[in-house]
Formats: structure tokens, C-alpha cells, sequence
């Protein structure tokens, strides 16, 4: 295991953290079958396992069992659920809820409610989930990495900047995602010039 990685960071996609680690060094690493991509430099790791919850299960498993970090970040692209948070605003919740089972992870710090959804929330079941959970954004990946981190008593906290607002109609992104959480750029680009 690697020395001194103290904070990982699990996104979905690598442009959600792009900017952030474009230069940093990378290297490729196999964990229970699946080759992962890291980003390391200095004492941070970042993963970019792919979109929902099991890829995000599968990156986070994989770099704290790598990598041994004291804190596990979820960061990335939340759709607005408050109509008062505008696209680029970055929330970090206290409570990251998970619809499918109502489990609630408490990160003991920021302000705020995240719930993970199944799929990319439409305008109406942004509307239902804030309505249900008292959910200011949503994600498809932060329960399932703060359930990771909590199985190995690993501090966790999430960190998402607002892609879309809570009234937006988004084209039907859900398709272009691969059964491994990859997300189709091509495809979907494909499918907006043939729009």
C-alpha cells in the first residue's frame, strides 16, 4: 500500500475533476478484476469509477483498499434539487441520504441534504425528491461511496457542484451509460447533432 495518501477522492466522470488533476501523475491498478485509473499527487488520490452506484461502490472499494486514505471524498456533478442553488454553486452536505433504502450518512460537517438516486433525476422526480428527503441536490454515486467509506471506518464527506437547476429539462442522458457506469460522450454527441 502506497504511504501518505491521506484523502481519495471518488467522481464519476474525469471531467468533473479535470481541471483540478490534468497534470498529476497517473497509474493503472487492478482491484477485484477491474483496472483502475489513479490520479496522485501529494498526499490526495483521486478515482474516476464511472457513473451510478455500483461503479461508484467499485472505485471507492478499490482506492481505500489501495490506498489506505484517512478521509474519502465523493465529488463531482450533483443536479439542483433547491431552486435557490444555481448551476456552478458547490454544496457540501452534511447528510448524504440514499432513495432506494433511506439510509443517512452523516459526515459531521457542511450544510445541507444530498440524496443518490438510480438514475438521472428528471424535473419531476427532482421535485419528488426534494419533496420526500428535504434533499437540496442529487447524485447517482455518494451513497454508495459513504457506505464504502463507513465499512471501513474511513471519514467521509461529499462535495458537488451543481450542473443543473432544480427546473431544467435534461435531453435522455440515462442511455448513453454503459452496464459499467461509462459514460458514451461520442454517442451522446452523436445523438444531439442528429437532434
Amino acid at each position: 500500500m502506497p504511504e501518505g495518501y491521506r484523502i481519495a477522492v471518488v467522481a464519476a466522470l474525469e471531467r468533473e475533476v479535470w481541471p483540478f488533476i490534468k497534470d498529476w501523475p497517473t497509474s493503472r491498478k487492478e482491484y477485484e478484476g477491474r483496472v483502475f485509473k489513479f490520479f496522485e499527487k501529494d498526499q490526495v488520490v483521486v478515482v474516476c469509477g464511472g457513473m451510478g452506484s455500483e461503479a461508484a461502490r467499485r472505485a471507492a472499494e478499490a482506492v481505500i483498499s489501495l490506498y489506505g486514505p484517512a478521509l474519502v471524498v465523493s465529488a463531482g456533478f450533483a443536479g439542483g434539487l433547491d431552486p435557490s442553488l444555481p448551476t456552478g454553486h458547490t454544496l457540501t452536505p452534511r447528510h448524504v441520504i440514499d432513495a432506494g433504502d433511506g439510509s443517512r450518512t452523516d459526515s459531521g460537517s457542511g450544510d445541507g441534504v444530498l440524496v443518490t438516486f438510480g438514475t438521472i433525476a428528471d424535473a419531476e422526480q427532482k421535485a419528488k425528491l426534494a419533496k420526500a428527503f428535504g434533499a437540496h441536490a442529487v447524485d447517482m454515486e455518494a451513497a454508495a461511496v459513504a457506505r464504502a467509506a463507513e465499512a471501513h471506518g474511513v471519514k467521509f464527506l461529499a462535495s458537488k457542484v451543481i450542473s443543473d437547476p432544480s427546473d431544467s429539462r435534461l435531453p435522455p442522458i440515462a442511455r448513453f451509460i454503459g452496464e459499467d457506469g461509462r459514460f458514451h460522450a461520442l454517442k451522446f454527441l452523436g445523438f444531439i447533432a442528429m437532434r
